[in-house]
């Protein structure tokens, strides 16, 4: 699966007046430019000009890969709040262009953070270049843009005025850290392929007979492999102790040419009594103890299972060994419905019920990059369509 980053910006000289835009798509691993864009869109408001940035930067990343997942960044806190769903949009030149935005990818797989404006220079750059051209009648030209290597020059110079700040820093503090986020660690989290009990939707955690996969299971990691080696973003294969699992990984590991490490954290709840049972089985069986359950996150299951708040617990002490362990790179993640959802419930600062709102399938994919500064950003859930 690959990751692109899009930076957008837009400006209007007058707001309303001659407006411009310009995006830059990244890819995420490297960094590297891969697409500019810009253009003179006549009299405008900056907020117009950014969203048509915005679009103009889903669109070119599209063209380079339809299954791709984005991170927007942009200086507009209007367009960010908007897009990401916190803020209404009421001006009626946005919303279409923000229902155009939302339509290019799958919401689920883009992302937005709002940058300052000095850390958008490259999109602030094309987009004055645009506007630079309209005023001489002219339109935008990539083969004559510079704004890539100004940005660049920028940067170097920021860099250098930081390092400095940084010295002199150190010197009276030593402990004192930079603020460099870096790359992101990313999880690429693969649900197990189907096992017998999985059609039958029984309980099956890390207490159970530990079943293997069954031939559909088997067929469905041959297509996740397959998919993912396509994509050619993984660089390590981290597993489940369990059998489903270890199989899983192996297959996916024979398209992608790695080795699977094995972490005892990414195993299934422990469901106790309830193992190979299913919902309404234990509804009859256990009815009491199941209400609690539901209800109750720290409520364990009949017989000495592991509850929900267990699971977190173990979970979150798993997810920053291994951010710590694999800073900057991108990990297949092989586990279990209940850890995957934690994963994201813990992401999302969602409450503990929200695990019940999930729905994953299996051999789905979902995705979850984690900053240095402890944000995580969910970038992907539950996607099946390697498996069509």
């Amino acid at each position: 699966m690959r990751e692109f980053i899009v930076e957008a910006d837009g400006g209007s000289r007058g707001n309303p007046g001659p407006a411009g835009y310009g995006s830059v798509v990244l890819d995420a691993t490297t960094g590297e430019t891969l697409v500019e864009a810009a253009e003179y869109i006549g009299v405008a408001t900056n907020n117009v000009a950014e969203y048509r940035g915005l679009l103009a930067g889903l669109r070119a990343a599209h063209e380079l890969d339809p299954s791709a997942v984005v991170h927007v960044r942009m200086d507009s806190k209007l367009v960010v709040e908007q897009m990401s769903g916190r803020w209404k949009i009421k001006h009626p030149d946005m919303k279409p262009l923000a229902m155009e935005a939302s339509r290019v990818f799958p919401p689920e797989r883009v992302t937005y953070e709002w940058i300052p404006r000095e850390k958008n220079k490259h999109a602030d750059r094309l987009a004055n270049e645009a506007m630079d051209a309209g005023k001489r009648g002219e339109q935008w030209s990539a083969a004559e843009s510079t704004a890539e290597l100004a940005a660049a020059a920028a940067k170097a110079e920021s860099d250098v005025a930081e390092s400095d700040v940084r010295a002199a820093t150190a010197v009276a503090s030593p402990g004192w850290a930079p603020a460099d986020l870096g790359a992101p660690a990313t999880f690429v989290l693969l649900r197990h392929g189907e096992t017998p009990l999985t059609p039958q939707k029984r309980f099956s955690g890390s207490g159970g007979t530990n079943p293997s996969l069954s031939e559909v299971g088997r067929d469905q990691a041959e297509r996740a492999g397959a998919a993912l080696a396509r994509r050619g973003t993984i660089q390590a294969i981290v597993a489940s102790p369990l059998a489903r699992t270890r199989e899983t990984a192996a297959i996916v590991a024979r398209h992608l040419g790695l080795e699977v490490s094995i972490e005892e954290g990414l195993r299934e709840t422990d469901f106790g009594a309830w193992e190979g049972l299913t919902f309404g089985e234990v509804r009859e069986q256990y009815p009491d103890d199941l209400n609690r359950w539901l209800a109750d996150p720290t409520a364990e299951p009949t017989g000495g299972g592991e509850s929900f708040a267990a699971t977190g617990t173990r979970i979150e002490a798993t997810r920053e060994k291994l951010v710590a362990a694999y800073a900057g790179r991108t990990v297949l993640l092989v586990s279990h419905v209940t850890p995957i959802k934690t994963f994201v419930q813990l992401a999302l600062g969602a409450p503990p019920e929200a695990l019940f709102r999930m729905e994953l399938s299996a051999a789905a994919l979902s995705a979850v990059a984690y900053y240095a500064d402890g944000n995580a950003s969910v970038r992907l859930f539950n996607d099946t369509s390697h498996l069509r």
